[in-house]
């Protein structure tokens, strides 16, 4: 093992020899067997067990469950012509309730193999892994996995074959044109011919690509006859799968130093002219450090392990650090080379790696620097937690131990979201399905001992208004000297859809931003009013349309932190609000600054935004999820009934051979015990896959009795 370090830390030196990348695909496509096999080809486990230990699948319950719930990192070297390439990997996970992990594993690398089953094809969460990847301008390349299904399983004639990849292939690249910026989306196309797609079984352990079978005078006949001839042990020394792919990995994928110079751009919003702008550019071993954390484990023996990439600069133990988002100091008391559940303890790392380090207590997303600097941009997630359980320690005296555990499980798992309200005592936790929160809960009573009950789910709502308030709605401080008036209106659909697409950022307004003015004149608004919008805020915006007040930079920062806090909990039912644009006309403020302090703007704020949006005919919006449902054919009618019984919607039915698929909205209210729903209606034999994920208006009928259900099970008054 040793001997491996040393070769890992060789080839950690030379920027262009490295290859940082990513395993993504739909849930069972096979990637945690392929990280097995690449893990086995660089010498780092046993051949025979490989495809069958899963050893980047370490959690006792990712083993029972068969499925990978934690990203797992790991270096290896491979030796392509003549030179050694290191490879930094990180599989990830398939389910859709572990996306977050998926989504933070983008922003450590610069390419990804995307891996498509060569009998169920392209599936939701393949175009779902692909547009995480492309946000961050991750490069994908593809790998179709268990063709010997197609062999032995189904018997398709070579011919038979070579029409399905053609569909997988083209399918993939229409996605990437699709998703990708402009200038990507040919570049990035796959091709068969150049080797960017390989297809093989990474449960037989072999691979093939075209200049591989031209190389080494191998040909599809002879994987067919294998089948035929019951030899296909023998395909993993003809054609090795590690080989196959990782050639492909070195040839077609970018080192950290071409990546970071059209990655850098986008993820990264300071100046690129300065010093640290050109070093990062250029992942400068020696310009200043930035290393971004993109996942957190807590090791009951050596504390909080941050894994991350380092962006520039050069890593050495013990060196003084600084939390840009924490605001704090710390020092780094370890560096680890990762493999999977092992760390081997290194002195110094420099740039374009993935490395682990010790002794911070952070998060993900969080920029280590040395000295303060601007920090990459956040990591979100492509879609938002939506189901809330309650939770509380069986046991009033292990109290403080659930709180902590709790706290470490956040920062493991930054897609799950604690909220400890102190009026109430409560405990909620925020996840993206019952899965997720099943698993989380499951950890908290295994491996931290802390014995808990939770509430039945919870769905979490939206509030929004759907008109302009009639009129403008005074806001008075406690002693009566200032005076603000709000109007609220529903945000502009393409506004909104612009948010949610990352075309325009999140945050407080600092400076005069002409790219985000620019921005939302493109969408139709006066650059006057453009010049004037303060903050953009989890899909709301607030704009400032005062005139000749002099005090109102002043307060700005007491107006934001209230916008905020009122979108956070919006005046039907506390709920998050969303596409609601606040306008703040005039204010008549105190001379004396003492008179203005957050004690007295705090209430004339909300209540001026509460008021002004209760007149605006509020409403809540549910959380809906458009799912796949694939079953047997004579089950169509089931599901169908199943979509309909939970209020579902049906959008489009098709039949392929013997399965049938069908599109299906329903409200997340209504999906509780779905999984099971929807075996005991197929025998066992459907399943079912998120799509997509949006909120729409709550029936009328239902406005009322939701709202009262909220307020009672919140403490709120319930008014009559």
């Amino acid at each position: 093992m040793a001997k491996m370090v040393e070769r890992v830390m060789e080839a950690m030196k030379k920027p262009e020899n490295i290859r940082n990348i990513a395993i993504c695909a739909h849930i069972d496509h096979g990637k945690t067997t392929f990280s097995d096999n690449l893990l086995a080809g660089a010498g780092m486990m046993s051949e025979e067990l490989a495809g069958k230990a899963r050893v980047t699948d370490f959690h006792e319950d990712e083993q029972e469950r068969g499925i990978t719930i934690d990203s797992a990192a790991v270096s290896m070297v491979h030796e392509f012509k003549d030179k050694e390439y290191l490879v930094n990997l990180i599989d990830t996970p398939g389910h859709v309730d572990f996306g977050g992990d998926v989504t933070r594993a983008m922003r450590a690398v610069d390419g990804a193999i995307v891996l498509v089953c060569a009998s169920e094809g392209v599936m939701p969460q393949t175009e779902t892994v692909l547009r995480q990847a492309l946000k961050e301008r991750v490069k994908p390349i593809l790998f179709i996995n268990k063709v010997d299904r197609l062999i032995k399983e189904l018997q398709l004639t070579p011919e038979a074959m070579q029409e399905r990849f053609i569909k997988i292939i083209n399918h993939v690249n229409k996605l990437i044109k699709s998703i990708a910026e402009k200038e990507y989306g040919d570049k990035w196309q796959v091709n068969v011919q150049d080797g960017s797609v390989c297809f093989g079984s990474a449960f037989h352990n072999w691979g093939l690509s075209i200049p591989y079978m031209q190389e080494n005078n191998v040909s599809f006949k002879d994987i067919i006859d294998a089948y035929e001839n019951d030899t296909w042990k023998e395909l993993r020394k003809k054609a090795p799968i590690h080989q196959v792919t990782l050639d492909a990995v070195v040839k077609h994928l970018p080192d950290p130093k071409t990546a970071s110079a059209y990655r850098i751009p986008k993820i990264w919003h300071g100046d690129l002219e300065s010093e640290d702008g050109k070093a990062l550019l250029n992942c400068d071993p020696n310009g200043p450090v930035f290393f971004v954390i993109v996942k957190t484990i807590v090791d009951p023996q050596a504390g909080e392990i941050s894994t991350g990439r380092l962006f520039s600069g050069t890593m050495h133990k013990g060196m003084k650090a600084f939390l840009n988002l924490a605001q704090q100091e710390a020092r780094i008391q370890q560096i680890f080379v990762m493999n999977g559940a092992k760390r081997e303890i290194v002195d110094n790392i420099p740039s374009g790696n993935i490395v682990a380090i010790g002794g911070l207590k952070s998060g993900p997303g969080e920029t280590i620097t040395e000295e303060p600097k601007e920090p990459f941009e956040k990591i979100s997630h492509i879609f938002e937690p939506v189901v809330t359980k309650a939770i509380e320690a069986k046991n009033p005296a292990d109290l403080p131990k659930l709180v902590e555990t709790l706290r470490v499980i956040s920062k493991e798992d930054p897609s799950i979201k604690i909220e400890i309200n102190e009026e109430t005592g409560e405990h909620l936790m925020h996840g993206m399905g019952e899965l997720h929160l099943e698993v989380i809960e499951n950890r908290i009573v295994k491996d931290k001992g802390v014995q808990i009950t939770t509430s039945p789910p919870i769905v979490v709502y939206r509030e929004t208004v759907t008109k302009e308030s009639p009129e403008e709605v005074e806001g008075k401080s406690p002693n009566k000297h200032n005076k603000l008036y709000f109007k609220v209106e529903p945000l502009e659909p393409a506004v909104a859809e612009a948010i949610k697409k990352k075309e325009i950022p999140e945050g407080r307004v600092k400076k005069k931003d002409q790219a985000l003015v620019d921005k939302f004149v493109e969408l139709g608004y006066d650059a006057k009013v453009a010049a004037k919008i303060k903050d953009v805020f989890d899909g709301n915006i607030f704009i400032d349309e005062t005139r000749g007040v002099v005090q109102i930079n002043e307060i700005m920062e007491l107006l934001l932190d209230m916008f905020e806090d009122v979108m956070n909990a919006g005046p039907l039912a506390r709920e998050p609000c969303i596409n609601v644009k606040v306008r703040l006309i005039d204010c008549k403020l105190h001379e004396d600054a003492i008179h203005r302090g957050p004690a007295q703007m705090y209430p004339a704020i909300r209540e001026g935004i509460r008021g002004a949006m209760m007149i605006a005919n509020p409403v809540l919006y549910e959380p809906i999820q458009t799912l796949r449902f694939e079953a047997p054919e004579e089950y169509m009618g089931e599901i169908s009934k199943l979509i309909s019984n939970k209020r579902g919607q049906l959008l489009d039915m098709q039949q392929e051979g013997e399965t049938v698929v069908v599109i299906g909205k329903l409200p997340v209210g209504e999906m509780f015990g779905l999984s099971n729903d929807l075996r005991s209606a197929t025998g066992g034999r459907g399943q079912s896959s998120l799509v997509d994920q949006n909120f729409e208006r709550l029936p009328g009928e239902l406005q009322d009795k939701i709202v009262r259900q909220i307020r009672q099970r919140k403490g709120l008054k319930v008014e009559d």
